[in-house]
């Protein structure tokens, strides 16, 4: 298994409409995959092909809020463009509109002959609120009181033609998703129920994006519903529920990977439990507030944190980068998350510079020119990023130091070496919009007096003394927002 895969995401419902009128998913052709593989892509997350419910759609997904919002990102929006949440689902069937089952197991079948592996999503919180689960496994959900519904009547709700009164599932910091239904984590028979749709889902797929991972860990659900779990007589369960749901699942499919959707400081938790990688989403906000010395401290973390780490810039969460960051800016950004340790997620439409968000209610996405520019910048640079040395090699942060006395602009270069057998790639990225100056002491104690420096990045060659760089070191020299991928 490659330490530091590639992940490419996508928007499944909205993406597969490009290749024509009620296109299957193993109709997509065969050229768009092996494109992908010739990337350097190891993953394919296929974002939404679970069953949804279009009774919730109607009732769910035409608040304000999310009218301004497909107003947005879509200003020709209609009503049935509106689809639903991907991740307010009826139960982990395959979207028949995609094909059902067996076109997702013949697509799996294409993506394995070009090295490509599958992932799907695990909705561990909640299913949507109109599911037949709430007539067939009523006992999974966390149910409460009529006096609980009337004090709270947007966190709790009455399911049509029952007798019962369930939670929406929710985030603590936010108010309830409407369109969900919450699970009863100090359940053990929910656990057990959860345990086995992983299971089940472990036979679709090569592994499984978790969403909001952290809000079942114990203490977050004890916190988030406490009051309601008190009065019910629940008790706290002595262990987490991922530590054994993950461990059951691999004792099926010991290479069955998952990525685990995380904040709050719960990354090293989720992954002590068994994640492989979680979410990285410090780096995506040190990137945007366009401070190299935050990007740096968080690079200097624990190697044994920062390897199981899912880096991006984009998802079907964040905003465009290029929108967010500008140009020049994402482009070194995209050179940061591309080239330090731990997993690489690409958003679909990251390597054409699209600038829309589109929210996952809607079905239609509106039409984008792609940016040249960034095309054939990502282009470049995963032709380059895809060599083993990025995926298998030694990753080690390097020290910039000044390079001249009262020049503080070192401050603004990050540098980073890696390593694989006898290859070397020295990164060096200028995060500033300031011409920024340094100097770098890679090991080069193997190397002859004279070292070709190969800026393969830019097309470029440079050849120094080895003096100078066991002495005060290489000398960098970086416009703003420009960066060196070094082979030497």
């Amino acid at each position: 298994m490659l330490k530091y895969p590639n992940l490419y995401e996508i928007n499944t419902r909205v993406w597969i409409k490009r290749f024509g009128h009620n296109v299957k998913l193993d109709e997509v052709p065969e050229e768009y995959w092996k494109s992908l593989a010739a990337k350097g892509i190891d993953y394919i997350w296929l974002m939404g092909i679970w069953k949804t419910n279009g009774k919730a759609v109607e009732k769910y997904c035409f608040e304000p809020g999310l009218i301004e919002e497909y107003y947005r990102a879509l200003p020709d929006w209609k009503p049935e463009d509106v689809i639903g949440s991907p991740y307010a689902i009826d139960d982990y069937e395959v979207n028949p509109a995609l094909g059902g089952e067996n076109s997702l197991n013949n697509l799996r079948e294409i993506l394995h002959r070009y090295n490509l592996k599958l992932i799907l999503d695990f909705i561990p919180n909640h299913f949507g609120a109109e599911s037949p689960l709430i007539k067939s496994h009523p006992e999974i959900f966390l149910q409460a009181n009529e006096e609980t519904y009337l004090n709270d009547p947007h966190t709790y709700y009455k399911p049509d033609n029952s007798n019962i009164i369930l939670a929406h599932g929710r985030d603590p910091f936010f108010p309830a998703w409407q369109d969900t239904v919450q699970i009863n984590y100090f359940s053990e028979t929910a656990r057990r129920f959860m345990t086995g749709k992983l299971i089940e889902i472990s036979g679709k797929c090569d592994g499984v994006r978790c969403d909001m991972a952290m809000l079942n860990l114990n203490h977050v659900f004890q916190n988030t519903w406490g009051t309601v779990i008190s009065k019910a007589g629940y008790r706290k369960p002595e262990k987490e529920f991922w530590e054994d749901a993950i461990s059951e699942t691999k004792k099926y499919k010991k290479d069955f990977l998952f990525i685990g959707e995380a904040y709050w400081d719960l990354e090293w938790t989720l992954q002590q439990l068994g994640f492989d990688f979680t979410y990285d989403k410090k780096l995506t906000d040190r990137l945007k507030i366009f401070n190299p010395s935050a990007v740096r401290s968080h690079l200097n973390a624990e190697f044994e944190y920062q390897k199981k780490l899912l880096r991006f810039l984009e998802n079907h969460d964040e905003e465009r980068a290029v929108k967010i960051l500008g140009y020049k800016q994402s482009k070194a950004a995209a050179v940061i998350i591309s080239t330090v340790m731990g997993m690489k997620l690409y958003y679909d439409g990251q390597f054409e510079g699209k600038a829309v968000k589109l929210p996952v209610q809607l079905g239609r996405e509106p039409e984008e020119k792609i940016r040249k520019g960034i095309k054939y910048f990502y282009e470049n640079l995963l032709s380059l990023t895809k060599d083993e040395i990025f995926k298998c090699g030694k990753w080690e942060m390097q020290h910039v130091f000044p390079a001249g006395e009262g020049d503080n602009t070192y401050e603004n270069l990050l540098a980073w070496l890696w390593k694989y057998g006898n290859e070397r790639r020295l990164v060096v990225v200028n995060y500033s919009p300031y011409v920024s100056y340094g100097r770098i002491k890679p090991d080069v104690s193997a190397y002859p007096e004279k070292i070709k420096f190969n800026d393969l990045i830019n097309g470029i060659k440079y050849i120094r003394d080895k003096n100078e760089i066991t002495g005060p070191g290489l000398f960098v020299k970086l416009n703003e927002y420009k960066y060196h991928l070094f082979k030497f």
